[in-house]
């Protein structure tokens, strides 16, 4: 179990990295571009000053895919990656209390494919794109960066033919699996996290044994569409990596580092690059310069000095 001491000082250190004396992140160069016909279908964007075209991170935001919002960016990331010479956009996507999975995905998707295709526009290298994200971001960020294309060559939507394949993920409190079937063997429990219920459009936590949401559980799951072709990960847990209670609910467990250590195992097995951070690592909180330098050199860039 995290002992008081250590949150303590998790907190405190991220309470220096928002304090409002820090320097602060300009305003988007560009707010709300609709990408979809949803009201949440929208991003924001901020662009690098450049010459030439500029690599781009999106940022996914979390809140159990039930609440979150893009303004949540972490702005001492985009910072570093604007001022590095990479473009940023932060993505809303759908609620699970407006639409259950694959709502959430396909809408990042779409973002992602919408930003490509305008990509001249904005002057970005639609062959250099990166995600992150946190809880919910980052489960959408590994399944972009591990799932088969969804682009569609044959489509009569210009946007839809573009490719959801990414270059780099950095993310940060990820699950590796929303499978709760998964997740109770993993953690040796029977609790359902409650964010999963309203996800898989379920009613109540035993409808997790009804066959018909099994194919949603495992299509959503980033684990399994693991290849040997995919993108290159960072990971992050700022959670300790300590022994939870027995029976843990999903507010002890959902953002544990055994996420973490499970796909790395896979992602090796296939030879995936999958670099784990872990708290004890980082007593001082989030490796964020780590983030960052991950992201320039996977986009061939020098990293900042």
């Amino acid at each position: 179990m995290i002992t008081l001491q250590e949150d303590i000082t998790f907190r405190a250190a991220r309470a220096r990295r928002q304090r409002p004396d820090r320097p602060r992140i300009p305003a988007p160069d560009f707010t709300d571009i609709k990408y979809g016909p949803h009201e949440r279908n929208v991003f924001d964007l901020w662009l690098a000053k450049s010459d030439s075209p500029t690599p781009l991170v999106i940022y996914y935001h979390g809140g159990g895919f039930r609440g979150g919002d893009k303004r949540s960016v972490n702005r001492a990331l985009l910072k570093q990656l604007v001022e590095g010479g990479v473009s940023v956009a932060a993505v809303n996507y759908r609620l699970s209390g407006v639409a259950p999975f694959p709502a959430q995905m396909h809408d990042c998707a779409t973002a992602l494919q919408f930003i490509r295709h305008h990509a001249a526009k904005y002057n970005i290298d639609p062959k250099r794109v990166g995600a992150t994200g946190g809880s919910a971001g980052a489960g959408i960020s590994l399944w972009l960066a591990f799932h088969d294309d969804l682009a569609d060559p044959s489509s009569s939507d210009p946007v839809a033919r573009e490719s959801t394949r990414l270059t780099a993920a950095v993310v940060y409190a990820a699950q590796s699996s929303y499978d709760p079937r998964f997740i109770k063997e993993l953690f040796e429990t029977n609790q359902v996290d409650g964010a999963l219920i309203p996800l898989f459009g379920m009613a109540e936590p035993r409808d997790v044994d009804d066959p018909k949401f099994h194919p949603l559980f495992e299509e959503a799951s980033p684990i399994n569409h693991v290849t040997s072709d995919d993108a290159p990960v960072m990971l992050f847990y700022p959670q300790a990596n300590r022994p939870l209670p027995p029976n843990s609910d999903g507010r002890q467990h959902i953002h544990h580092p055994k996420f973490g250590f499970v796909l790395k195992g896979k992602l090796d097995k296939v030879g995936v690059e999958c670099v784990l951070k872990l708290r004890e690592q980082y007593p001082d909180g989030a490796p964020i310069e780590e983030y960052a330098k991950f992201f320039l050199d996977k986009f061939g860039m020098t990293s900042r000095q």
